[in-house]
């Protein structure tokens, strides 16, 4: 049989595994840092990005070509600023050894959990919200202990330049180290042997990440995304609905894993709602894709695909509502104000894959269980919102469907709670990290076994049969 050529490395995946090596032999070398030291890398990274704040909006605004600055920093900065304050302040006790008990049988013995970091974490970073999607995961990784190399998007050069000078300033590269390159570079780095991989982007491109880990059974946390729907109670007014969940829509023009991919509405209500929208949009944007605090569509291939799922919807049969007529759509800027779309189909792309944009099918219904049917037997989203203060639909909707997190009578801000985890179920991803979820996600919890002098257990040891065993097992098994 003829042995195949080793093929040689390029030089960035030598790289890669000459950082990955390099943070393996420094994690050995402190395998448990001490709370301490965590905490004062976590206020050394806060006062790095209070510091770089102005250049991240700026580099952001320069890869978009038109990213509200205001958008950057509710969106990327000030998450990451409170996430560090909220953690800081609770990792003592995270890190504390729970004690468990160790039952009647393992008796006299003390059990306790401790929990333990995993090593160096792998983070791959989308290109909608390329500071938080960093950050964020790097501030669970290193309260948990561990070493990061992030994987930053290569639609944002400027921000990624912005970031690289941010974490070169605050950290050696032997704990936190950046790395730059196309999808083969992803690839790649998907395939080095972490002790944790997080990957947040598209569900396709997240199986491909899963294969890639599995060879080296790397866990994985996949935060995902899928068509998330919002359904607009019998009982809501659609003024009301319209001004609730506006924002989770138009924030980074709709370029978010849980903005709203479509709304059910009473079919009575569906008119109502639609020019309510309008209405709102015009109230926050007034001069639609002219708007100052309107952001771009990230890249031109992004727009291109929006552009035409929009044509592709009116060619079938859609009825287009642009919510600033005349002022919705600038080719050159590549900015598109939101589209409202009715009688849309299931033969349209935009009501098969996830939207991503400023593009918003409304579909009516006649029951409120034929709406939550509807999102029932879709695939599980990353996010679900209702508007109602129904209370019994409220209730049912949080029993009866399935989804990673859900707002009531809001949108999008569920991910903004600190002390709650985030995270998909299904094809919207898997594993969690936000608040104490993040910090065992990044954790191994060792349990811990302690016995002194006096070993009852030693009963059990053969020859079977003795009376005291049988006294036991009499006992035990009842």
């Amino acid at each position: 049989m003829t042995e195949q050529p080793i093929q040689p490395l390029n030089s960035e995946k030598q790289a890669m595994l000459l950082h990955f090596e390099q943070q393996k032999a420094a994690f050995h070398q402190e395998p448990y840092p001490e709370v301490s030291r965590r905490i004062e890398d976590l206020n050394r990274l806060k006062q790095a990005l209070l510091k770089h704040s102005d250049n991240l909006c700026q580099a952001l605004d320069q890869d978009y070509q038109g990213r509200s600055r205001q958008d950057t920093l509710i969106s990327d900065i000030l998450p990451c600023v409170m996430n560090i304050g909220y953690t800081s302040k609770r990792l003592r006790k995270w890190t504390r050894p729970q004690r468990r008990h160790a039952g009647l049988l393992l008796a006299p013995a003390q059990v306790e959990v401790h929990y333990q970091p995993l090593g160096v974490v792998g983070i791959v970073v989308p290109w909608n919200f390329p500071v938080m999607l960093s950050i964020g995961p790097l501030i669970t990784a290193l309260a948990a202990g561990n070493r990061a190399m992030i994987k930053l998007s290569e639609f944002t050069p400027l921000t990624n330049a912005a970031l690289i000078r941010m974490l070169n300033e605050a950290f050696t590269e032997d704990q936190v180290v950046c790395i730059e390159g196309e999808a083969d570079v992803a690839a790649q780095f998907s395939a080095l042997p972490f002790d944790h991989l997080l990957f947040t982007g598209s569900t396709t491109v997240g199986r491909h990440v899963m294969r890639a880990a599995a060879d080296n059974l790397t866990p994985v946390t996949l935060e995902l995304g899928g068509k998330s729907p919002t359904i607009v109670g019998p009982d809501m007014d659609p003024d009301t609905a319209a001004e609730r969940m506006i924002f989770g829509k138009c924030l980074n023009a709709g370029q978010i894993c849980v903005a709203p991919d479509y709304v059910l509405v009473p079919r009575d209500k569906l008119t109502a709602f639609a020019e309510a929208y309008q209405r709102r949009f015009q109230r926050l944007y007034p001069k639609g894709v002219d708007s100052p605090d309107y952001t771009s569509v990230i890249n031109e291939r992004q727009y291109q695909r929006l552009t035409a799922w929009l044509e592709d919807a009116e060619a079938k049969g859609a009825k287009v509502l642009p919510c600033v007529p005349g002022h919705h759509r600038s080719d050159e800027s590549r900015r598109l104000t939101t589209h409202l779309l009715l009688d849309t189909s299931d033969e349209m792309t935009l009501r098969q894959e996830e939207i991503f944009g400023p593009l918003l099918p409304l579909i009516p219904y006649d029951h409120i269980d034929e709406a939550l049917e509807y999102v029932r037997s879709r695939p599980r989203p990353l996010a679900l919102y209702l508007l109602s203060y129904d209370k019994v639909l409220q209730q049912q909707v949080i029993s009866q469907s399935h989804a990673g997190g859900m707002c009531i009578n809001n949108a999008l801000f569920h991910v903004a709670a600190d002390d709650a985890p985030f995270g998909g179920v299904g094809p919207s991803g898997m594993g969690h990290y936000h608040g104490i979820e993040g910090f065992k996600t990044f954790s191994h919890a060792k349990t811990v076994l302690r016995q002194g002098r006096v070993f009852a257990g030693k009963v059990m040891y053969p020859p079977y049969g003795k009376w005291l065993q049988k006294l036991i097992f009499k006992f035990f098994l009842k």
